[in-house]
């Protein structure tokens, strides 16, 4: 058979390979494995290869997984063009030459762990910039707070005699004393922003609520928050994850929408978070993609997109004249095998005709 031929050729590389005798068995092993590459035929029982790959690239994990297209069908130009736009990356006549075949297989999947191993890398300096923030919110706390605090008792002893001072120069001792409040409370709220102390000692939900009351004052936009009541605490790197989501989703409000409220809501289901945020601004801008769907350009997305992907998360932004709606679904510890890639090396997902 064909699976077996397609075996035998890709058998030399060392890969795992997984094969799939339709397109819905297809579907099934890429939610239980980690592939590098599906190689499909056009033709197949049941979904053809475009109906398969486009339900492939419609899911969220595997949005740039790379298709190769086997036919023994005289291909059209046509034929081509729709295969790309249902995600292929490259087209390979049957009978395949074997080196060919091997070549582009190996090369793709070269690239996959590539991919992967800059991921890791993404995901350790993610971890080491939360340290980093931690470190100076600290620092700010204890050593700039407590030099702030000690001009201020200092300003208190001077005071004390400001009836022997002129009238300028007690006036001027008092603006000094607004300017060190006023200092210290930004010190505070910096130090807050960049770690909030209430995300460790109490959790998300306490530590979300301070964050928005304080942005709804500072920014005066209106925000309602919306957290379930089985929220519960998570693992620390979640944690910390949706703080910074809805803290950058709030931001981005702030700065760029216009947008005078904003709604955020925070669920819980056995297997995962669902943060969702909408205001009412004047949207994002929002290039085409390859798919049809739109993904926002923008360092703060981007840094969204990759926190919740280094945890098995998605994005998923809608924009449009009238507002921006995102969500954010993050796997809980308690998600299943259906849900989350298994831990194994990346294979290579064969799915020919019968």
């Amino acid at each position: 058979t064909k699976l077996m031929a397609y075996e035998a050729v890709l058998g030399e590389l060392g890969e795992n390979l997984i094969e799939a005798h339709s397109g819905m068995e297809a579907l099934e092993q890429l939610l239980k494995n980690d592939v590098a590459l599906v190689l499909m035929d056009v033709c197949m029982p049941g979904m053809d290869g475009f109906e398969t790959a486009e339900m492939i690239h419609q899911h969220p994990r595997f949005e740039n997984t790379p298709i190769v297209f086997v036919s023994g069908v005289c291909v059209t130009e046509m034929d081509r063009l729709k295969g790309y736009r249902c995600g292929a990356v490259d087209y390979v006549p049957v009978p395949a030459p074997p080196d060919l075949l091997r070549a582009k297989v190996k090369t793709l999947v070269d690239l996959h762990r590539k991919t992967r191993q800059l991921e890791a890398l993404n995901a350790k300096m993610t971890l080491l910039q939360e340290e980093e923030r931690r470190r100076i919110a600290r620092d700010l706390h204890d050593s700039v707070g407590q030099l702030l605090a000690a001009i201020s008792m200092n300003h208190a002893t001077v005071q004390s005699e400001s009836s022997r001072l002129s009238p300028r120069a007690a006036q001027c001792l008092q603006e000094n004393a607004d300017m060190v409040e006023e200092v210290s409370k930004q010190i505070r709220t910096i130090s807050y922003l960049l770690h909030p102390p209430l995300l460790d000692e109490a959790g998300l939900e306490p530590a979300l609520r301070c964050f928005v009351d304080g942005f709804a004052k500072r920014s005066d936009i209106a925000v309602s928050l919306q957290i379930s009541p089985n929220l519960g605490r998570l693992p620390q790197e979640a944690e910390i994850c949706i703080f910074r989501v809805v803290q950058e989703c709030l931001t981005n409000v702030h700065r760029h929408s216009g947008s005078r409220t904003a709604a955020v809501r925070v669920s819980r289901e056995k297997t995962y978070v669902r943060v969702e945020m909408e205001d009412a601004g004047k949207g994002m801008s929002l290039p085409a993609s390859r798919l049809g769907t739109s993904t926002p350009a923008g360092v703060g997305v981007l840094g969204m997109r990759e926190r919740l992907r280094n945890l098995g998360g998605t994005l998923d932004i809608h924009s449009s004249n009238q507002g921006t709606h995102l969500t954010a679904v993050l796997p809980t510890p308690r998600s299943d095998s259906s849900d989350l890639p298994a831990a194994s090396a990346p294979s290579v997902s064969v799915a020919p005709s019968a």
